[in-house]
C-alpha cells in the first residue's frame, strides 16, 4: 500500500522551533515510545522523511530536524558550517525535548556523517545510542563520487556557483541521481526547492559542502567506531545512486564485521523519497529483529 506523505505547508505547520547557540532552529516530533532521531541530507531537509514520518510516529517517537543551513532553520552568512557542530545540535534537541533514554538513528546522506559522529561518541561514553540504520550516503570518503555541483561548490568560486544555483540545476541534479523509474515529479521539486531557497540557502551551500573535508579529516574516527561497535548497524541502499550506490555497498561489506546491508533494485540516492513502503519494511525488520 502507498504511503500517502505530508504536503510541504502541512508539514511547516506542525514544526516547533528551538535555539541553538543563537540560531533558530526547527524541528518536528510525534508519536511515543523509543526515541527515534531522523537526519536528514544535503542540499535538502527533514521533509525528505514526510513519507514515513506517520508511520514510524504509530509505533516510535520520531524526532527531526532542518539542520543549520538547511530547510527553514537559520542559515547564517559566513558560519563555519561543520559536522561535529550538527551532532551537537542533534544532541542539544534531544536535550531540549527531555529526552534521555537510548536513542534510534535513521540517517540519510550528510546525515550518515552527523550519525557517525554520535556513533563515535556513543563509543567514547558521551551519547546514549540504541540502533543505527543508514540510507545512501559517504559513509567512507573512499567511495565518495561526487556530482560536479559538489565539486563546484567546494572549489575556489563555490560561493559563486553557490549563488546560481536555481530549481532548473536542482532538477538536473536529482535526475542523476535518482533511480531511472523514481524520479522525482514538479511538485516534490518545487518543495525541495522551496527548503533550500528560503532563507536565501542557496549563498551558503558552498559552506555546507565542508562536509566532504569533515568526512576525509574524520574517516579512521568514525569507521573506527563502525567496526568496534557493538550497536546494532543496517545499511538499506538504493544501488542505482553513482555517489553512494552499489559501489558503496561493496565497501561496507568489505569493512564493517557481519555487515547487514539491503538493496534495493531500481532505486537511487534517495530512498525514502523513491521507494518508502520498502525503506520502512526493512527499518522495521531491522528493529524487530535486532534493535527492538
Amino acid at each position: 500500500m502507498a504511503l500517502a506523505g505530508i504536503a510541504l505547508r502541512d508539514w511547516r505547520a506542525q514544526g516547533c522551533d528551538f535555539t541553538f547557540r543563537g540560531h533558530a532552529v526547527r524541528y518536528w516530533s510525534a508519536g511515543s515510545g523509543a526515541p527515534l532521531l531522523l537526519i536528514h541530507g544535503f542540499p535538502t531537509a527533514s521533509w525528505d522523511w514526510h513519507y514515513l514520518w506517520q508511520p514510524l510516529a504509530e509505533r516510535y517517537r520520531v524526532i527531526a530536524c532542518d539542520m543549520l543551513g538547511f530547510g527553514d532553520s537559520a542559515k547564517p552568512r559566513g558560519h563555519d558550517y561543520r559536522i561535529l557542530e550538527q551532532a551537537d545540535l542533534q544532541q542539544a534537541l534531544l536535550q531540549h525535548l527531555g529526552v534521555r533514554e537510548p536513542v534510534h538513528l535513521l540517517v540519510h546522506d550528510y546525515g550518515n556523517s552527523v550519525g557517525q559522529e554520535l556513533l563515535a561518541r556513543h563509543e567514547e561514553g558521551a551519547f546514549n545510542l540504541a540502533s543505527l540504520a543508514f540510507l545512501n550516503g559517504g559513509l567512507f570518503p573512499e567511495t565518495h563520487r561526487a556530482v560536479l555541483s559538489q565539486k563546484l561548490l567546494l572549489g575556489p568560486f563555490g560561493f559563486l556557483f553557490g549563488r546560481l544555483f536555481d530549481r532548473q540545476r536542482l532538477a538536473q541534479n536529482f535526475a542523476k541521481v535518482f533511480g531511472p523509474q523514481t524520479q522525482p515529479s514538479e511538485a516534490e521539486l518545487d518543495a525541495f526547492w522551496e527548503l533550500i531557497r528560503h532563507n536565501d540557502g542557496p549563498r551558503v551551500m558552498h559552506r555546507l559542502i565542508h562536509y566532504i573535508l569533515d568526512r576525509r579529516q574524520h574517516r579512521e574516527r568514525w569507521v573506527g567506531a563502525m567496526q568496534r561497535t557493538s550497536v546494532p548497524l543496517r545499511l538499506i541502499d538504493g544501488p542505482e545512486d553513482p555517489i553512494s550506490g552499489a559501489h558503496m555497498v561493496v565497501r561496507y561489506r568489505e569493512l564493517i564485521p557481519q555487515p547487514d546491508t539491503v538493496e534495493l533494485p531500481g532505486i537511487g540516492h534517495y530512498p525514502q523519497v523513491e521507494a518508502p513502503e520498502q525503506v520502512l519494511q526493512h527499518y522495521l525488520a531491522f528493529r524487530q529483529e535486532r534493535a527492538p
